[in-house]
């Protein structure tokens, strides 16, 4: 009877539609058999059900993926159509025409404090192997060195030289320096006002960034201002700085890049008469200070010509540097006796024919 119950089971097992997803259970005791089944309709939905769940998803992503190719596209043609902001500008200093001072030193011995300067530190007249002339090279960043007569400086003039910036090692191999414009009652003091030289000046602090400072000693308020480089200058390499006064306007340039234009820095209430250089150990030649700048607009056609002075040339040679002729041998305007007479002769005019 068992085998019979047994066989009878395996016909059912095997008879089941193929269609029907079932579960069966066999008591064998009990002689039962009970078969769990859905129905081929309930079988047919779950397909159906996850073909709509698969083109939901599907059009979900298609959506994402159209929204990144348009964010993608606008941020492109954003950048293709508006292109990066450019300014221009013009190198516009122009070098006074009287020179009031002037200095190369090529008439110091090597080795020798200038004659013309005065100091509370140390300096002396030195060579290099990289640059041509004789080189005033301040020996200690902790003092003060100006000239040893004092200036009369005129409401317009300029004021420049050429630096080399030296590593200081008391100031941890810093190359920093100062430059100051001053107006002082003892020109001869250089200790005269202590933190403020002189009690009126400007000083341009050359540095990992490069600063100025104007203070007053008739209570107008001290004026401040910083240009955020964020390079120090860098060691053994030359710069040339030009100095632009027309009253209270100063223009400061270095290597022909204007690096500041203050137009109310300097006042009108003071005489400045002396220039001095601190906080560093630099190394410095062609100090040339001018007055009278040069109308360009008509004073060739009024006088029938123009001297220009702001024209370099090499140290003791007629060679310009490097785009005029001299006419100092030719036809000198002044003895060839100092360093300021043969500043003068430095020049250049411009004949109107």
């Amino acid at each position: 009877m068992k085998r019979f119950i047994t066989f009878f089971i395996a016909i059912a097992v095997i008879s089941l539609p193929c269609t029907v997803n079932s579960q069966i259970k066999v008591d064998l005791n009990k002689k039962v058999i009970t078969i769990d089944s859905k129905s081929k309709k309930d079988n047919k939905k779950e397909p159906a059900k996850e073909s709509q769940q698969n083109k939901e998803t599907q059009t979900s992503q298609v959506y994402e993926q159209n929204q990144k190719t348009k964010t993608n596209t606008g941020s492109q043609s954003s950048t293709q159509e508006q292109p990066q902001l450019k300014t221009y500008s013009n190198y516009d200093f122009i070098a006074g025409e009287k020179v009031i001072f002037f200095d190369d030193f090529t008439s110091e011995n090597i080795g020798d404090f200038p004659q013309l300067c005065n100091t509370n530190s140390s300096g002396e007249i030195v060579t290099t192997n990289l640059f041509p002339g004789r080189w005033f090279k301040i020996t200690s960043g902790s003092g003060a060195t100006c000239l040893m007569d004092p200036l009369t400086l005129p409401e317009n003039y300029t004021i420049e030289y050429d630096v080399i910036p030296q590593k200081d090692p008391k100031n941890n191999g810093n190359t920093q320096y100062s430059f100051f414009i001053i107006s002082t009652p003892k020109p001869k003091d250089i200790g005269y006002g202590l933190a403020r030289p002189g009690g009126t000046g400007i000083k341009l602090f050359f540095a990992y960034n490069i600063d100025f400072s104007s203070y007053y000693s008739d209570g107008s308020p001290d004026l401040k201002g910083r240009l955020d480089g964020g390079t120090w200058p860098v060691a053994d390499k030359k710069y040339r700085i030009s100095i632009w006064v027309q009253s209270e306007r100063i223009r400061v340039y270095q290597n022909e890049v204007k690096i500041y234009d203050a137009p109310r820095a300097m006042s009108k209430n003071f005489k400045y008469n002396m220039i001095r250089f601190e906080d560093g150990m630099p190394m410095i030649i062609n100090v040339r200070v001018t007055t009278g700048l040069p109308d360009m607009r008509n004073k060739l056609i009024t006088e029938g010509k123009l001297v220009m002075y702001g024209i370099y040339f090499d140290v003791n040679k007629d060679a310009v540097k490097p785009e005029s002729y001299g006419m100092g041998e030719t036809q000198p305007v002044a003895p060839n006796d100092t360093p300021v007479n043969k500043a003068l002769n430095r020049r250049v005019e411009l004949i109107k024919f």
